[in-house]
């Protein structure tokens, strides 16, 4: 698919500097670097700049008087889109900002919709703690990829702070791209959930479904977590028959969208349904239904009598609205 990379956290071809996460004096003279900057995240939410109508991701500099309480910086890579040192390009860092305490705690906070916003005393009122899902689509693909990759690292960190392999307490390594154990010298890596979500298509159709507790009027296409010993293909085909009773045939690759709520890669695919009759798993999904073309064109343009149109910035509405366009490849 040509449009693939178009998705939101698409990618934005960031120089992660890989080979300079275990280089001590690197990391040392990047954080140094007059040009470096600090992306700080407070309980998953990154730090936002709005200002003027635009909503940009708000970096600080190394030292910042915000950033007294936050943990280990996590490299990265090197930003070429800014004024950068004298290599031209600027070193990125993010932080976690968790131990640092609001005086007012929202009850929504981790909801599956959290608008609040939070506000640093040290920094001013345009800089705003605030969740990616509500900015994500507001972001610059370069902002998107950094962000993304920052509220994934940084994730992994709080979840994965023992040793899988003998319970200790881990450390942080390769300038946050590791977890090392001191006690039984485990090594540790972060980890990305492979997850297929479906464009499952039956002539004019398009198969959608909703999960218990969601909000009113939301669908999306059908998704699921790949299992160990299986390919991309066969989880498609065992999702679909396990959530809705439907078989399917061919199966091909669309795009893919990293999403880091909190650690998974969305394998966009496409399949073709063999005839039957939708047979919903109440344990799975709440209902799935066949959706035509024109009932989605419906509810794009907000109409529709029941449907919502699909949330900006997911890959189920960019699969949908390609399909809708004819443009997928």
């Amino acid at each position: 698919m040509r449009l693939a990379e178009t998705v939101t956290f698409g990618g934005s071809a960031l120089n992660r500097a890989g080979e300079l996460r275990g280089d001590g004096a690197a990391q040392a003279r990047l954080l140094a670097d007059p040009a470096a900057r600090v992306l700080a995240l407070w309980r998953g939410k990154p730090l936002l700049l709005r200002e003027g109508g635009t909503t940009e991701l708000a970096w600080l500099p190394p030292g910042h008087a915000a950033l007294e309480l936050a943990g280990s910086p996590v490299f990265l890579g090197l930003d070429g889109d800014d004024d950068g040192g004298e290599a031209g390009e600027a070193p990125r860092f993010a932080v976690d900002l968790s131990a640092w305490e609001p005086e007012d705690v929202p009850e929504t906070l981790n909801a599956f919709s959290d608008t609040s916003e939070q506000v640093h005393p040290a920094l001013p009122d345009s800089h705003r703690f605030a969740e990616l899902r509500g900015a994500m689509t507001l972001l610059s693909p370069r902002a998107a990829e950094l962000a993304a990759s920052a509220k994934a690292v940084l994730g992994w960190h709080q979840s994965h702070r023992f040793c899988a392999r003998c319970g200790a307490e881990s450390v942080m390594a390769m300038a946050g791209w590791q977890r090392d154990c001191p006690a039984c010298g485990g090594h540790h890596f972060p980890r990305t959930d492979p997850v297929v979500i479906m464009l499952i298509t039956r002539g004019n159709s398009v198969l959608i479904g909703r999960s218990p507790g969601w909000p009113e009027g939301m669908f999306s296409l059908l998704a699921g977590f790949v299992e160990p010993g299986e390919t991309l293909e066969a989880a498609v085909r065992r999702e679909v028959f396990e959530e809705s009773g439907i078989r399917v045939g061919r199966v091909d690759y669309l795009a893919s969208q990293p999403w880091p709520f909190p650690a998974s890669l969305m394998f966009g695919c496409r399949g073709v349904a063999e005839p039957g009759e939708i047979t919903i798993d109440p344990a799975e999904i709440e209902t799935a239904l066949w959706v035509t073309r024109e009932e989605m064109a419906d509810i794009f343009a907000g109409v529709h009598p029941r449907i919502r149109a699909p949330r900006k910035g997911a890959i189920a509405g960019f699969l949908l609205h390609h399909w809708l366009a004819d443009t997928l490849d």
